[in-house]
C-alpha cells in the first residue's frame, strides 16, 4: 500500500522519489525530508567522498499547506557537483564487484557516468521517501534508529552502547554510539584510504514502539519483506535478524524468547526472534543487522575486460569515492526499514487518515 519509486542518475540532472499510498492529512514538510537527507549527504567528513553535493530537496506534488494530501508526493534533489569527466576512459571496462557488466548484458546499454542509477545515489530518493514513512511512523510511536556496529572487524562492545546512545549514533563521523569503538573505526578506514583501498562493515537497525501484529503470516512475513528490502540496497551482502546466524550454534532451551507479563502487557524475556515471530511482529524491538561490502571503485588497479575489444585489461578507477560506505549507508537502511513498517502498518489498519 505504501510505495516508492526512485529516478534519476548520479550524473544526470537529479536523481528523487514519487511516493504513493501516504494518506491525506500528515503534517510534512521540506525540513522533515532534508533532516534525513542530510544524514546521508556526501562531502561531510574524511571517511567519505568528497563529491559535495547539497542535496537540497524539493517536494513537487502530494503536499498543500503542511498536509499530505493523499496523492503521489514527488521529491527531487538536483544533482550539483556532477563530473563524468573520470568514467570517460572506462566506459567500455566495466569495474569489478559493480553493476557495469550485469546492466550491459541485462539492457544493451547503460549510463557509464559513475554507475548511473547503480549508483550509491540512487538512495537519495530511498532516504526522502522514508522521511515520509517515519512521519508516518511517529504518529503511532514507531521509532527507527540506525547505528554502525562493525567496521573491517573492530566492533562495538555492548556494554558501552543504549538507547540514547544510538539515537545520538548520528553525529558521530562513523555513526557508531560505541566512542572507543567508533575512534577505532575511523582509523581503519583512513589507514585504507591512503592505500588506495576500502573496507566494509555491519549496521544495525532498531525499531522500536512497533505493536504486534505487523506482517503477513506466509509469503508476506515481516522478516521476510524486510530482508528484501533491506537487501535491495546495492552494497548489503547479507542480512540478519535477532540473534541471526547465532541461532544455529544453540539449543533451543537457549534461543527460545520466554514470555512475561511487563507493564501489562506480554512480552518476551529475551530477543532472540528480534521482535518478529512466524513472520508477524510480537511487540518487542525489531532488530536487524546487514552486512555492508567495502566500496568496490578503488585506487588500486584491478583486472578487467575490454568490452570493445574483448580483451583482458587491467583498470585503474579515478573519481570521488567514499573508502568506507558503512557510515553514509545508515540512514538508507533506516529507510527501507521505515518502508516496509510503515506498508505493513497501513495494510493491517494500524494507521489510517482517521488515525493521523
Amino acid at each position: 500500500m505504501f510505495r516508492a519509486t526512485t529516478f534519476g542518475e548520479s550524473h544526470g540532472g537529479a536523481v528523487g522519489v514519487v511516493v504513493d499510498g501516504c494518506p491525506a492529512g500528515l503534517e510534512l514538510s521540506e525540513a522533515d525530508v532534508q533532516k534525513e537527507l542530510d544524514r546521508r549527504r556526501p562531502g561531510q567528513a574524511e571517511v567519505t567522498t568528497a563529491r559535495a553535493e547539497e542535496d537540497r530537496v524539493e517536494i513537487l506534488s502530494g503536499v498543500f499547506e503542511g498536509r499530505t494530501l493523499g496523492t503521489p508526493i514527488a521529491m527531487v534533489v538536483w544533482n550539483k557537483d556532477a563530473d563524468p569527466s573520470k568514467y570517460e576512459a572506462i566506459r567500455n571496462t566495466p569495474r569489478p564487484s559493480h553493476a557495469d557488466f550485469t546492466y550491459q548484458e541485462k539492457f544493451g546499454r547503460r549510463d557509464w557516468r559513475g554507475g548511473g542509477r547503480a549508483s550509491g545515489r540512487e538512495t537519495v530518493g530511498r532516504v526522502a521517501a522514508g522521511a515520509v514513512a517515519k512521519r508516518l511512523l511517529s504518529t503511532r510511536g514507531i521509532e527507527v534508529l540506525g547505528h554502525t556496529v562493525e567496521v573491517h572487524g573492530v566492533r562495538v562492545e555492548r556494554d558501552r552502547i543504549d538507547i540514547d546512545g544510538i539515537r545520538r549514533a548520528w553525529q558521530d563521523e562513523v555513526r557508531c554510539a560505541d566512542p572507543e569503538a567508533a575512534g577505532r573505526m575511523k582509523e581503519e578506514i583512513l589507514r585504507f584510504k591512503k592505500e588506495g583501498d576500502s573496507v566494509g562493515g555491519i549496521v544495525e537497525v532498531v525499531a522500536l514502539g512497533v505493536p504486534p501484529g505487523l506482517g503477513e503470516p506466509v509469503f508476506d512475513k515481516l522478516d521476510a519483506d524486510l530482508a528484501g528490502a533491506v537487501m535491495s540496497v546495492g552494497a548489503v551482502k547479507g542480512v540478519e535478524i535477532g540473534a541471526g546466524f547465532g541461532v544455529a550454534g544453540r539449543l533451543g532451551s537457549e534461543n527460545n524468547d520466554p514470555f512475561i507479563i511487563k507493564d501489562g502487557e506480554i512480552r518476551t524475556a529475551t530477543n532472540n526472534s528480534g521482535g518478529i515471530q512466524g513472520g508477524i511482529s510480537n511487540g518487542m524491538p525489531i532488530v536487524l543487522r546487514a552486512a555492508v561490502k567495502p566500496t568496490p571503485s578503488i585506487l588500486k588497479p584491478q583486472g578487467s575486460v575490454d568490452l570493445e575489444r574483448m580483451e583482458e585489461t587491467e583498470i585503474r578507477i579515478e573519481g570521488r569515492h567514499d573508502p568506507c560506505i558503512v557510515p553514509r549507508i545508515v540512514p538508507v537502511l533506516e529507510a527501507m526499514v521505515a518502508l516496509v513498517l510503515a506498508d505493513h502498518a497501513l495494510r493491517g489498519g494500524f494507521i489510517g487518515p482517521a488515525r493521523l
